[in-house]
């Protein structure tokens, strides 16, 4: 995909600002969305492009997933200088911004012992525990266990006291502290004295993220279909390896 017209034009006037931040999602963007999480291997472009912005002078670069941090640097690859921002924008190299307490752990196991007896009665469903939240994975179930298994649990855990729901495609996540990629990329922004944010993603949680990127200069990418307040869209994983090549080379 060659990247030119409005989003192009994006690219090239974001790249030649003194001081930005390009970040992107991990799963649907980087990698791939496939059937196990932990197969989710990234584009080799992608991973280079990344790597080859961060060596670039004024330009900061993130991942900002869902996924526990220490899982996103296995799976990616990537670290310093690349920030690696995980667990919905709440976990960075210094841990949570929000201490996960005695009392919110206590919580958060309540929450896995749900989302396993979930598991256990709806074939195809997952469990995947974060140190601050736990997911219930739906995509492989029949779609009327992923429906029934759904509903079980936003009627269930998803309801209690102290617990923050995020849905996503195919999951939902249940945290006992607050999250938000957006609030993320305001503090990464902050941190770089970014004049500007570039930011690639293609969920739902990616919304609080693209509803951030409202200064000028500021550009917005979601990836794939759905409803979205971003302000450009991009087919797949192949075309952010093309925006990414395309930033790098408008910097260079």
């Amino acid at each position: 995909m060659r990247i030119d017209g409005p989003l192009g034009h994006a690219i090239a006037e974001f790249a030649h600002l003194d001081r930005v931040l390009l970040a992107s999602d991990y799963d649907g963007c980087v990698a791939p969305i496939v059937s196990r999480p932990e197969d989710a291997k990234p584009d080799p472009r992608s991973v280079a492009a990344l790597a080859a912005a961060a060596a670039l002078p004024g330009m900061d670069v993130a991942l900002v997933s869902g996924r526990a941090r220490a899982d996103l640097a296995a799976l990616s690859g990537l670290g310093d200088p690349v920030v690696l921002v995980g667990s919905h924008g709440a976990e960075f190299d210094t841990g949570f911004a929000d201490p996960v307490t005695a009392e919110k752990r206590a919580l958060l196991d309540r929450v896995i012992t749900e989302f396993e007896a979930l598991a256990a009665r709806f074939p195809g469903t997952s469990v995947e525990i974060k140190p601050a939240s736990t997911t219930l994975h739906v995509r492989n179930a029949s779609p009327e266990d992923a429906d029934a298994a759904l509903a079980l649990a936003a009627e269930g855990p998803a309801s209690w006291e102290g617990v923050h729901v995020t849905y996503g495609k195919a999951v939902i996540e249940l945290a006992v502290i607050e999250t938000s990629k957006g609030h993320a990329l305001d503090r990464l922004r902050d941190i770089g004295h970014a004049q500007a944010v570039l930011y690639i993603g293609d969920d739902i949680t990616d919304e609080k993220a693209f509803a951030r990127l409202n200064l000028p200069g500021d550009v917005s990418v979601k990836v794939g279909d759905g409803a979205t307040s971003a302000r450009y869209r991009i087919d797949g994983p192949d075309d952010v390896a093309d925006v990414l090549e395309a930033v790098v080379a408008s910097r260079s």
